[in-house]
């Protein structure tokens, strides 16, 4: 099942509006990570960023083949081994990938989804204990170039109460405004 208002722009505007590298890095993202799943991996703007810092495997699902099979292209011109790019209907059927296994989970410009917490929820499933999970999403502010409807798009505060909902902790610190359009935000999956 796609999600509501879903939908990729021309690939070049849309690498334009991010720097994907420093994302990852602003949000904790840029070190000690062996696994991560990406919820919606797109054109792989971020997929081939978080492959240079995981040790191990990045999880790129996405339910568009075209949008794998361009990750997957992108991966092979960049000699890029860790990635495993799959068609895959995350949102009716979950990952597939095992309780506690992840580092890391991403869930980017996703949650206008009509059940945002049940992807929480499957993040939360999937990390370790104290696995991270990175959110962003845009702005809510109707002059953005793109983004989803302004009456589905999450403001940080709806996020951050999902989030603590699916039972992951969070702290004020790890707010932060990714300009020129986005908020991120990070997660933790607690110890116990």
């Amino acid at each position: 099942m796609k999600v509501r208002d879903s939908g990729m722009p021309d690939e070049e505007m849309w690498t334009g509006f991010f720097d994907p590298a420093k994302v990852l890095a602003v949000l904790g993202l840029d070190r000690g990570v062996q696994d991560l799943v990406e919820f919606g991996c797109g054109y792989g703007t971020f997929t081939l960023a978080a492959a240079g810092i995981a040790s191990g495997t990045v999880h790129a699902l996405d339910i568009e083949p075209e949008m794998v099979a361009v990750v997957r292209q992108k991966c092979r011109e960049a000699g890029i081994l860790n990635v495993q790019a799959t068609v895959h209907d995350f949102v009716s059927n979950g990952t597939g990938l095992a309780d506690n296994a992840m580092d890391a989970a991403l869930l980017f410009n996703i949650l206008h989804h009509e059940e945002p917490l049940s992807l929480m929820k499957e993040a939360l499933r999937v990390l370790k204990p104290n696995g991270m999970l990175a959110v962003i999403h845009w702005n809510h502010d109707p002059t953005t170039p793109r983004g989803p409807a302004m009456e589905i798009r999450p403001r940080p505060e709806q996020c951050i109460a999902w989030g603590r909902a699916a039972g992951f902790s969070f702290v004020e610190q790890n707010r932060h405004d990714l300009p020129p359009y986005h908020y991120g935000l990070l997660f933790r999956k607690p110890f116990t």
